[in-house]
């Protein structure tokens, strides 16, 4: 039995702290976070004690979920992680790459597992497709969403990019040589849509786009190889292959095959808190590794300072 807490109870800290209390390998000692009013709801829904210091719980759990904004990622990872704690930690890792360095440290040195909450490594549609991927050669990811004031804390390369810039970089698995980005605020302080464009050491160029003013929610990632075209619906789970056929339609136009997919919805976040907890019984490495959460802090750090540049050159 492996004893957890989640800090920072807000929207999304409440299904972490759902998820742990319903694991049968796992004891949710109790939920951190400053607003009385989160952290009471949260502790009587779940029959738990309810914290406002978060440091109350250091030396009395074994896994602990940190969902806080981000500005507190580090310190209170780090603080954990002091106190012999594997750690969970909700993407972006840190504010800054000298953190997330920091961070992954400090687990080392204290053989504690550090993983990161890039849910979309858990979505049912991107695991399906790993068999089919060679080396891609074009990828174009879209995620567009409506304004909410949550999340607004930092820009959105940070709040949604940083998905697709992590799923592009598992696929592609090449060093970034080059970044061309640009941006624009709307409703909020930070900048709300984006788009970069990143070439990779093996020649790969990926076009990644990332919007939360618009009217339509969506989250589709497109891949080109030299043998397919794919498709992933990533909020409808939806996995399309298209390859050339062995056969020519009387026009002398090779015909293609195509291979459709649809998924169950799933539960991407409890299966993320079930390899978490499998990594921190069994010391074996995480889904999503300390290192992985900081390349994809890096590059999203890169394309928003590339961003900031061109707001800069044409205000």
């Amino acid at each position: 039995m492996i004893r957890t807490a989640v800090v920072g109870v807000g929207y999304l800290g409440r299904f972490h702290a759902q998820k742990y209390a319903s694991l049968p390998n796992s004891h949710l000692v109790g939920v951190a976070d400053p607003s009385a009013k989160a952290r009471s709801a949260v502790a009587a829904e779940l029959g738990v004690a309810a914290y406002a210091d978060y440091r109350e719980l250091l030396g009395h759990v074994d896994a602990v979920s940190i969902v806080t904004p981000t500005p507190l990622h580090f310190e209170v990872a780090k603080d954990f992680l002091d106190a012999g704690a594997c750690v969970l930690v909700e993407k972006p890792m840190t504010v800054t790459v000298a953190e997330g360095q920091s961070l992954i440290d400090l687990a080392r040195r204290a053989n504690r597992i550090l993983q990161v909450g890039h849910l979309e490594r858990f979505n049912a549609a991107v695991q399906a497709v790993q068999p089919a991927l060679t080396v891609p050669r074009f990828i174009e990811s879209a995620r567009l969403a409506p304004f909410k004031y949550r999340g607004t804390d930092v820009d959105v390369v940070l709040d949604l990019m940083i998905h697709d810039i992590d799923l592009i970089l598992s696929i592609v698995r090449s060093p970034v040589v080059g970044v061309d980005a640009i941006g624009s605020s709307v409703f909020s302080r930070e900048v709300d849509i984006a788009n970069a464009r990143l070439r990779f050491a093996n020649g790969c160029v990926a076009n990644a786009t990332a919007s939360r003013v618009s009217l339509k929610t969506e989250r589709k990632l497109r891949l080109f190889q030299d043998d397919a075209y794919i498709s992933i619906d990533l909020q409808e789970k939806i996995l399309t292959v298209i390859r050339k056929g062995t056969q020519v339609g009387a026009d002398g136009v090779p015909q293609v095959a195509i291979e459709e997919s649809n998924y169950e919805q799933g539960d991407a976040l409890k299966a993320e808190i079930v390899a978490f907890l499998d990594s921190a019984t069994t010391g074996s490495p995480p889904a999503v590794s300390g290192e992985d959460g900081l390349l994809a802090l890096r590059t999203a750090v890169s394309i928003a300072e590339q961003v900031a540049s061109s707001r800069r050159q044409f205000a």
